[in-house]
């Protein structure tokens, strides 16, 4: 089943807002199994609503519009559609009043730019006209249209709780078994990545996507097929050769992030981690505590730019700072015992680099950094040359201190010590 997603509004179009609303119907569409055969996006002009809405119906299955539906002089949707399809607006009477009963309650004079949302075009039938949420669907030609709000949150809970089930039932022997796996990668090259793929000459049913997201490379798997079983054992099989050939530069798969691997495998081992960082300015103590339950295994970390910070709250001997530099693999490794012993923590993790723009020399150019791990057995430290704006070497330097650590838990050896 085709079914073509149009996303409504000038915000949109002009770029000042994202369209993830888009984005977010595909994604759900496509593992329900339907084919997306394309997504629009448009402004709020009724004669390229109305046009848009005639092409998709002429060449898929079902339809799906988000925007315009509210009360405001922009929003056309429910104009454009009453014109281009020959519907005219009624009043639907339950949405009318929930309305009015709703305005009764907050104002005396229950008339108001709110009934506007009430006026549907002939044969709509409103999705959850209790929900206060504008949204509704019409059969034509035998096709389903399905109209959701642009707001996210109100089309997510539509697209879920009405759309997906009342698709389920239109159609049946037209869904497609699917069987999808996206894997994330990190700390391999994207043409090496290709390369290795190359190598397993996977069944021609096996869909391949390549899609770099910085700094890492996701790579998707994807196997549709109405013969349920085979589609499965095919993924299955594809996934397994896939773990073979890329090995630990995959860290996790569809929505893992590093930090919720890193974080689960120091809950799952009972261990704490610390940090102490110079160049990512915190950025390493964000992630991990962007995951709930993260003080479980992270005990705190010490943002210590100045050199001062690094001898006063690290134990960074004022020697070291001199003779080596704050951006040397003996202050790294100082950082590291010294956050760890400071936290008594199990793993003490240390950055310091040269983010840029300026600092930068011959000796350490711009994207030098180094990264320290102390353990109780042993220490070791890396050192990176990463590529990139300030940003970017930001980014990667703390993906990469993660990655030293996941690695460190997964193998229980040392993951990249410095020569």
């Amino acid at each position: 089943m085709k079914i073509e997603i149009i996303a409504i509004g000038d915000e949109l179009t002009s770029g000042r807002i994202i369209n993830t609303t888009s984005s977010f119907a595909a994604r759900n569409l496509f593992e329900a199994g339907y084919e997306i055969y394309a997504m629009n996006t448009i402004g709020d002009t009724p004669a390229l609503i109305g046009e848009a809405l005639k092409q998709a119906l002429n060449r898929a299955d079902a339809v799906l519009v988000t925007g315009g539906l509210g009360s405001t002089d922009d929003d056309l949707t429910n104009e454009a559609v009453s014109k281009a399809l020959n519907r005219p607006t009624l009043p639907n009477l339950e949405i009318l009043s929930t309305i009015r009963c709703h305005l009764d309650e907050i104002t005396s004079t229950p008339v108001s730019r709110l009934e506007k949302l009430a006026w549907l075009p002939s044969g709509a039938t409103a999705l959850n006209p209790g929900s206060r949420m504008a949204g509704y669907q019409l059969i034509h030609d035998d096709k389903p249209i399905f109209f959701l709000p642009g707001i996210p949150s109100q089309m997510q809970q539509l697209l879920v709780e009405e759309v997906l089930p009342k698709l389920s039932t239109w159609h049946k022997e037209h869904r497609l078994a699917t069987y999808q796996r996206v894997f994330r990668i990190f700390n391999l090259p994207e043409t090496e990545v290709n390369r290795r793929i190359a190598t397993l000459d996977l069944n021609p049913d096996v869909q391949i996507g390549y899609y770099p997201v910085y700094p890492e490379v996701h790579l998707s798997l994807t196997v549709r097929d109405k013969k349920t079983n085979n589609a499965r054992r095919l993924f299955k099989s594809s996934c397994k050769a896939i773990d073979t050939v890329l090995g630990d530069a995959i860290y996790g798969c569809d929505r893992e992030s590093m930090e919720q691997v890193v974080g689960r495998l120091l809950g799952d081992k009972g261990l704490r981690l610390a940090v102490a960082e110079s160049c990512t300015g915190g950025l390493i103590a964000a992630k991990i505590t962007e995951m709930p339950g993260s003080s479980v295994y992270f005990l705190g970390g010490v943002v210590a730019y100045d050199n001062s910070l690094k001898s006063h709250f690290l134990g960074v001997s004022a020697h070291l700072l001199t003779s080596c530099g704050a951006v040397s693999r003996e202050v790294a490794e100082a950082m590291a015992v010294g956050v760890r012993k400071q936290s008594s923590a199990d793993i003490g993790l240390a950055v310091t680099g040269i983010a840029g723009p300026g600092g930068g020399s011959e000796e350490k150019p711009l994207g030098t950094v180094y990264i320290a791990i102390a353990t109780a057995e042993e220490n070791w430290v890396s050192k990176f040359h990463f590529p990139g704006d300030r940003q970017q070497v930001r980014e990667i330097t703390a993906q990469s201190g993660l990655d030293l650590v996941r690695k460190y838990l997964l193998q229980g050896l040392n993951p990249g010590k410095e020569d």
